[in-house]
């Protein structure tokens, strides 16, 4: 049988994916963590085949940090990123970790036992885009790249200065953008836009390694 570590700080998300496992004929519970900095230490002490790894886990531990770490040490480990944050980043930093396949909990057509058979039978699943999100009047994807980036400060509540600063570009330059998303969406003012997004689940604070 497959062993199976879940890597999953909530609880029913943790719960459904347990009840994924242990129903099938094919898959068996190898572990259950909540911290994805903790994976490498099990894979080296238990036999895994198959990780489901969210990304945003307990103690703010980035479940993409941990798969590239793991499939560096453990290349026959696959590793399915499992998340239901619609950050625009995450397909292409699941694949260059060396991720096998990337699976939207709230969002993918295909179910996980779908997704795990065909990834244990060798194939690389990953949606083609992120999902789309309303907010307001727009779609997530009418925003542009450089939107986006400045979206990504203004959630972690930084001022015009400071993410003019951090990208390198001019506040005025930054307000520009703001007033451009506010406009798509309709909302009055930054702080409406940035609860939408994070009720959402659209995009979460960035580490700074993006911006170096």
């Amino acid at each position: 049988m497959t062993r199976v570590l879940i890597v999953e700080d909530q609880k029913m998300a943790m719960e459904n994916m347990v009840n994924y496992v242990e129903s099938s004929k094919r898959y068996k519970l190898a572990g259950t963590l909540t911290n994805a900095a903790m994976a490498e230490i099990f894979c080296s002490s238990n036999p895994v085949d198959l990780i489901l790894m969210d990304v945003c886990t307990e103690f703010d531990e980035n479940g993409l940090d941990a798969a590239a770490v793991i499939k560096k040490r453990f290349p026959s480990i696959k590793i399915i990123i499992v998340t239901s944050m619609v950050e625009v980043g995450y397909l292409e930093r699941a694949r260059n970790a060396g991720a096998e396949s990337f699976w939207y909990k709230d969002a993918s057509s295909e179910e996980l036992l779908d997704v795990m058979d065909k990834t244990m039978a060798g194939e690389s699943i990953y949606p083609e885009k992120t999902p789309e999100v309303k907010l307001g009047l727009a779609s997530s994807y009418e925003f542009t790249e450089a939107e986006l980036k400045v979206l990504r400060l203004l959630v972690e509540g930084l001022s015009y200065e400071e993410i003019g600063e951090k990208l390198g570009i001019k506040a005025t330059t930054v307000i520009t953008h703001t007033n451009h998303m506010l406009d798509k969406t309709g909302y009055k003012n930054k702080l409406r836009l940035c609860i939408a997004v994070t009720n959402k689940k659209l995009i979460i604070p960035s580490s700074d390694e993006e911006f170096e």
